[in-house]
């Protein structure tokens, strides 16, 4: 079982790093908020591996991943309190040991890959980055008919890491050398990895970055027809999170794609209201694709034009 211990260091974990999936897990059901601390203290602790110990050599940080599969798996024991919670987590839940091995080795590849060309890439590589996670919260929630769900929850995976690297553009450059929009997308808008290092927000950099945004919200919109598989008192919670992540795309809009001068971030103001919203279309409709519609960033279809001019926030009415 658990110990308060091991999960009072999971939500501070989860509190501390991730405040926009923070946000949405506490309007989970106990039995699933508490499981969720340590699935998602789990996924920082082997991501600190490779981003927060840029001291370590990369033989050590494979090593250190490897250690972390090995005690995730429960081949080995463990002292690290999150690791223990974690194997107790996923023998309770049943999270399947391939997601683990999928989750670790994106991790081991971020150690050597830095660059990807094209989205085919990119897509095996956020399988086990971001997707994993979705098909891991499958098992927590005990989804009655997983094999429906998990192509929706592959694709919400990918919507939230892909919006995750259109906003971090600046610090995955600048910290950890890391380009994560497609070389093939790149080329075509002529944006060039010093134009990037620069930050420097060309037309071309606009335009591809409103391109992946499109990307993003074709994912957004596969994922979120999928919540109507989810247990009932989980679908609210799932939803405000795509919502809140959604949220991003808003703001990168309205500084014309230019992610450079500031990192875009939703205020609590801003997250507070939106809750409000989307628990108001909730009550009326209880369908996730139609409150998503009418509540989130994400246009209901190709609706936002090719060129790069700025959009103004709408307004919260």
């Amino acid at each position: 079982m658990v110990t308060d211990r091991q999960l009072r260091r999971s939500k501070t974990i989860q509190q501390r790093t991730g405040r926009t999936f923070h946000f949405a897990t506490r309007l989970l059901p106990r039995r699933i908020r508490n499981p969720t601390y340590v699935l998602y203290a789990f996924f920082r602790v082997a991501d600190e591996v490779v981003d927060g110990a840029d001291d370590l050599p990369p033989d050590e940080q494979r090593a250190r991943l490897e250690q972390l599969r090995a005690e995730a798996l429960g081949e080995v024991e463990t002292d690290d309190e999150v690791l223990a919670a974690f194997q107790e987590v996923s023998d309770e839940r049943g999270i399947p040991d391939e997601e683990i091995e999928i989750f670790i080795d994106a991790m081991i590849s971020d150690i050597e890959k830095s660059r990807w060309e094209t989205y085919a890439e990119l897509e095996e590589y956020m399988r086990g980055s971001a997707s994993a996670v979705g098909v891991m919260m499958q098992s927590v929630m005990g989804v009655e008919k997983p094999e429906r769900a998990k192509p929706h929850a592959v694709a919400l995976g990918e919507a939230f890491q892909l919006t995750n690297f259109l906003r971090d553009v600046r610090e995955d450059i600048l910290d950890h050398d890391r380009i994560y929009l497609p070389g093939t997308t790149r080329e075509r808008h002529g944006v060039t990895e010093a134009d990037i290092r620069r930050c420097n927000p060309t037309d071309g950099f606009r335009a591809a970055m409103a391109d992946e945004l499109r990307r993003a919200e074709r994912k957004y919109r596969e994922g979120v027809a999928g919540i109507e598989y989810l247990p009932e008192d989980c679908q609210f919670a799932v939803l405000y999170a795509a919502v809140l992540y959604a949220e991003h795309h808003r703001l990168i809009r309205a500084r014309d794609y230019d992610v450079f001068s500031s990192e875009p971030e939703v205020g609590a103001f801003r997250a507070a209201w939106l809750w409000a919203k989307t628990r108001w279309y909730w009550q009326k409709s209880r369908d996730p694709v139609t409150v998503f519609r009418a509540v989130s960033a994400v246009p209901e279809a190709e609706k936002v034009h090719a060129s790069h001019r700025p959009e103004g926030a709408p307004q919260a009415d």
